[in-house]
């Protein structure tokens, strides 16, 4: 199943405000949320993918890496972000 190109245009317009805004830090992360919540699901059914787990902790490690730099440069922004994406509670 290819990544929807229909609810990656969504979340830019929600996050950058502007479909040719994709380069903003908000935007980067619920994309890259939005790809780590499509292979969960996609590890409920094949467990041993290993190839796949593999580029699942790329993009977490990626994500995490956005989120350091938000946090570090605007706490308002990443608290914002945070907050409606339900990354942490």
């Amino acid at each position: 199943m290819s990544y929807n190109m229909k609810k990656k245009s969504e979340i830019i317009l929600k996050f950058g405000h502007n479909i040719k805004n994709t380069g903003i830090t908000e935007v980067q992360v619920a994309l890259l949320t939005d790809r780590i919540n499509h292979l969960k699901c996609h590890f409920d059914k094949n467990r041993n993918d290993h190839h796949s787990r593999y580029g699942l902790l790329k993009l977490v490690a990626q994500r995490r890496k956005l989120l350091k730099y938000l946090r570090n440069n605007s706490i308002f922004r990443y608290n914002n972000l945070i907050k409606i994406l339900e990354l942490r509670h």
